[in-house]
């Protein structure tokens, strides 16, 4: 919990501000409206992700099962665009606010401010070079950090409910201020909340982190790969342990920060004005104004660990998320599965986000809370999806309003602030770019994770050789009728074409390519005989990189150069490129005999390619 509570706990750093700024008066009430949606709409949301997707694949994998071949891909980088927003956004804000609480101090105050910007990049910076020499989320430390930071901040909290309590003005004055601007009509009142709870979506961020580290989640004996029952139980008294003391917490320090700070703390910095002593640190402010700067202090200490922590989440969750998506897609280069090389990359991005909004906290909110209500709406769409394939009855209805309700909440926030969809629509771009040109980079490598013959296409190899015949002829086939008078007609032509004797053995080669949008996979070999033809039927992701598979296969089975038999193909070169591309087909002959030119060097060794 508080792994994943590095991350969520940690923005109790600056929602309590932003929430002020964003609702003013209202904040409270807005912020009950968002824990509302917390327990009652995320919490049974990401249960139903934990049972459905119980490795750690997260609400992704749930989509990209849903959504097969091409559309489901395209959808998962849109996604992972999203993703990379929210944890670059989690890194840059955190390191922001942690330089926030840092500039404010009293103690450093006089020498760090105006230096904002580098003081953050040497935050991201530390953080980058951490992961360069070789990082590994320590739960130990984020017990550590979390405990500690969650006790002074039920410090500080108590504190203000102390005051406010025995001060009652506080109180008065409040609903005053409710009553005088906002007519006191609590319909109003309840309609203005609904409307301003959307600005408020950065305590909503953890869930993902909540499942992503499951596989870390103890179960129990009786658990199996398929059904790890006791680890599912375990994440949900997470997910619900997490909620709750995050839920206590957001409504408590937004009711003492609205009360007890002035408006006017709040305020942002404008050219001629210095941001307010609260912006962005509303609890770091109470904690000087209750304790003094001594224990103001120790507050800024822990919020600023604890801040750059949350950094080192949104890290190791980009380094994870990269490797398992894009090169399983074909879509990054190789260098991409390696930690170091993209380490660079992250960091060299956060240092451009950091520069572009000046280390602003508030001006990065609202691509923060884009990032992460896409992937709330996400997840509520896909159990949703997941509950009406299972024919869930009433419980579908309440998935789908509360996708609705997130929905609601990601359109208000992108209308309110677009920057963030313009930040996330540039990740999106660049991830949607890079994958393809690697994916076309790419596409003539092998793409096999192993080729598996049956006994029966075993067989036919080991005939082959035992007849003692010139050379073992594969002859691809695109399969029509499938009976014996298309194979006799394929033979004679195969025959004839290529001046193939008549004693020779024939092969016939036939790929079935289930999803091309696959980038590598299992090449599946069956045997399979139509009169007194053979044909090796296979299931792969492309057709001229499973015959150059299955050609290398039977030479390192039998010792001998398999020869294999294309005819040219009639149609536009450009045409059969980008076919090959999306459906896996093509001019096979060239793209086979290029493909086994890069995986053997040696001319001797390499199956033969022929073409009439």
């Amino acid at each position: 919990m508080c792994l994943t509570g590095v991350d969520y706990f940690s923005t109790l750093g600056y929602q309590p501000g932003i929430a002020a700024l964003a609702a003013g008066a209202l904040s409270p009430m807005a912020t009950l409206i968002l824990v509302l949606l917390t327990l009652f709409g995320a919490l049974p949301i990401y249960k139903r992700v934990a049972i459905e997707s119980p490795h750690g694949e997260g609400s992704i994998a749930m989509l990209e099962k849903l959504l097969p071949w091409w559309q489901g891909k395209l959808f998962v980088l849109a996604l992972l665009g999203f993703v990379a927003t929210d944890f670059v956004i989690t890194i840059t804000l955190s390191a922001a606010d942690a330089t926030a609480h840092l500039i404010e101090n009293p103690y450093f105050k006089s020498s760090l401010e105006g230096k904002a910007v580098p003081v953050t990049l040497a935050l991201v910076a530390i953080l980058g070079a951490v992961f360069l020499k070789g990082f590994s989320e320590a739960v130990g430390i984020a017990v550590v950090l979390v405990i500690g930071y969650l006790a002074l901040n039920a410090v500080v909290v108590f504190e203000g409910i102390m005051r406010v309590a025995a001060h009652p003005h506080y109180f008065v004055d409040w609903q005053t201020k409710l009553t005088q601007f906002h007519g006191g009509n609590p319909l109003l009142l309840l309609g203005l909340s609904l409307f301003y709870f959307p600005k408020l979506a950065l305590g909503l961020s953890g869930f993902e982190t909540g499942v992503a580290v499951m596989p870390l989640v103890k179960g129990r004996s009786t658990d199996t790969e398929r059904n790890p029952a006791g680890r599912i139980k375990s994440t949900h008294r997470l997910l619900a342990s997490a909620a709750i003391i995050m839920s206590v917490f957001l409504i408590s320090s937004s009711l003492i920060t609205t009360l007890l700070i002035p408006e006017h703390a709040f305020a942002n910095a404008t050219a001629s004005h210095p941001a307010g002593e609260a912006n962005g640190r509303a609890l770091a402010y109470l904690a000087h104004k209750f304790f003094g700067n001594g224990f103001g202090t120790l507050y800024d200490v822990s919020t600023i660990l604890i801040l750059w922590f949350a950094g080192a989440s949104a890290m190791a969750g980009l380094l994870n998320i990269v490797p398992r998506y894009l090169p399983r897609y074909g879509m990054a280069p190789e260098w991409t599965k390696a930690v170091r090389p993209l380490v660079l990359v992250f960091t060299g991005i956060a240092f451009a986000v950091t520069m572009v909004f000046r280390a602003d906290v508030d001006a990065q909110g609202g691509a923060y809370a884009t990032g992460v209500l896409v992937l709330m709406t996400s997840a509520a769409v896909a159990v949703t999806i997941s509950a009406r394939q299972r024919k869930a009855g009433r419980i579908t209805f309440l998935y789908g309003f509360i996708a609705f309700v997130f929905a609601y909440t990601t359109i208000v926030n992108v209308y309110e602030r677009p920057d963030g969809l313009r930040i996330a629509s540039l990740f999106i771009l660049t991830i949607v770019l890079i994958s393809f040109v690697s994916r076309i980079w790419r596409t003539l490598e092998l793409r096999v994770d192993r080729v598996d013959l049956d006994v029966q296409a075993l067989n036919f190899v080991r005939d082959a050789v035992d007849r003692g015949t010139h050379r073992i002829c594969l002859v691809p086939n695109r399969p029509e009728a499938q009976d014996i008078s298309e194979y006799d007609r394929q033979d004679r032509e195969a025959r004839r074409d290529h001046h193939i004797a008549p004693d020779e053995c024939v092969l016939f080669v036939e790929v079935h390519v289930p999803d091309a949008s696959e980038f590598a996979g299992v090449v599946k070999v069956k045997g399979t005989e139509v009169g007194p033809y053979q044909v090796l039927r296979i299931t792969g992701t492309a057709v001229p990189n499973a015959i150059a598979a299955l050609a290398l296969k039977i030479r390192d089975l039998t010792n001998e150069r398999p020869h294999i038999y294309f005819n040219w193909g009639e149609r536009h070169p450009a045409l059969y490129l980008v076919k090959y591309l999306f459906s896996g087909r093509g001019d096979i002959a060239p793209l086979t005999r290029e493909i086994l030119r890069r995986i053997e060097p040696d001319p001797e060794k390499r199956p033969a390619v022929h073409v009439a």
